[in-house]
């Protein structure tokens, strides 16, 4: 049960500025703070129809409403006037969104200063423990960076403590068969010997992986919501896809999904072998659910995503995480390779279709990693609890 006596007004601030994976950070952590902390929420967003393709049950043409026990206002240029009791006690900043001013300025009218937190992006930097927590004089008040992160000294990831459960759930049969027909797909697809989602941008190493898969010794059977990806998906089938329906080629079956709830989602990553996850969002839920996973990382002016990349690997790649050095090699270059990025070895063609069954013979002992991973990252905390335990302190 939540500790009610330490319960605040938590106000969060979104604006949406990559689809879904902004809005969907801050609805996980404003549930969190409600369902297990007891916290009272009123989240801001600037795009309520993104918004609502996570809660269907948005209704965009109001300015405030509740759902899920949640208070949610519609952050619009015409900021509304409100007093200083009607600002929070504790307040974030999604990812350096900058507060309105007259928010701000009520703020700097309460009588009891709020705990005003800026929570930012995800980063395997080794500066970020660092800054972790420091504070910066803003407008007369004191604004705090909280920085989650891989390691300790930072305030770890977004992660619920019934979600380490689901990966066991969805192993069995029943299960998947059930969650597979929910889509309108075959049950007995839930039978293939390898179960993979593929979340993406565009990517030119979509092909080879595709390759690669259609020659794979085992019957594959990949999962892809709709989106990004799409496209090339389209391109190499020869065909549109829709979704709710699956392809075949050789021993590879494509099941192509529609948009998914992030239950949906978590349940898709908790059944899979193998997650192709993209951003910062499903990143870390495949993390978290302790399963083997791809990164792509959002792309980045003067290629700066590349060395966020290279930071992360060399976390999850060291030594002192994973002592099978063949199967470090063959995560690095696969992480490169499905990232273009210029350190990757790998060519198209035949080098690269090798280096996919390579990967895949690997799935076992990458497993064991991914599990052992998991653990190391639940040791950090969770990053809402992490949150509270802060803002408690200081509110």
């Amino acid at each position: 049960m939540p500790d009610l006596t330490s319960q605040r007004h938590w106000h969060l601030f979104c604006r949406v500025i990559d689809n879904f994976g902004d809005i969907g950070v801050c609805w996980r952590l404003a549930r969190q703070l409600l369902q297990q902390h007891g916290q009272q929420v009123t989240l801001w967003v600037d795009d309520l129809s993104s918004f609502r393709a996570l809660c269907p049950a948005l209704d965009c043409s109001l300015a405030e409403q509740q759902q899920q026990g949640i208070v949610i206002r519609h952050w619009a240029e015409d900021f509304p006037q409100l007093s200083p009791l009607q600002t929070g006690d504790v307040v974030v900043e999604a990812f350096a969104c900058e507060l309105p001013q007259s928010y701000i300025a009520a703020m700097q009218q309460r009588e009891h200063a709020a705990c005003w937190i800026n929570l930012e992006y995800l980063s395997a930097e080794d500066w970020v423990p660092g800054f972790h927590l420091s504070q910066s004089p803003v407008h007369g008040l004191s604004k705090t960076f909280f920085f989650p992160g891989f390691v300790s000294g930072t305030g770890g990831l977004l992660c619920e403590p019934e979600l380490a459960q689901l990966p066991q759930q969805m192993a069995e049969p029943a299960a998947r068969r059930t969650f597979l027909s929910s889509f309108g797909l075959a049950p007995a697809l839930a039978d293939c010997a390898l179960q993979i989602s593929l979340f993406a941008y565009e990517n030119p190493a979509l092909a080879g992986l595709l390759d690669a898969l259609q020659t794979w010794r085992q019957t594959v059977h990949l999962l892809v919501p709709a989106g990004r990806v799409s496209a090339g998906l389209d391109d190499w089938l020869g065909e549109t896809t829709q979704a709710g329906h699956t392809y075949q080629r050789g021993r590879l079956s494509i099941s192509v999904l529609p948009f998914m709830s992030q239950p949906q989602y978590d349940q898709l990553l908790a059944m899979c072998d193998l997650n192709l996850v993209r951003g910062e969002e499903s990143f870390v839920r495949a993390q978290m659910l302790g399963k083997p996973m791809l990164w792509h990382i959002y792309r980045q002016e003067e290629d700066a995503h590349l060395e966020k990349l290279e930071a992360f690997l060399g976390l999850y790649c060291d030594r002192n995480n994973l002592s099978d050095r063949v199967l470090a090699e063959h995560l690095a270059g696969a992480f490169r390779h499905w990232n273009q990025a210029p350190e990757s070895a790998l060519a198209a063609g035949a080098e690269a279709h090798e280096h996919w069954h390579g990967l895949l013979q690997q799935l076992p002992a990458w497993q064991t990693h991914a599990g052992a991973w998991q653990q190391q990252l639940q040791a950090l905390g969770d990053l809402a609890s992490n949150l509270v335990h802060y803002a408690t302190d200081r509110v």
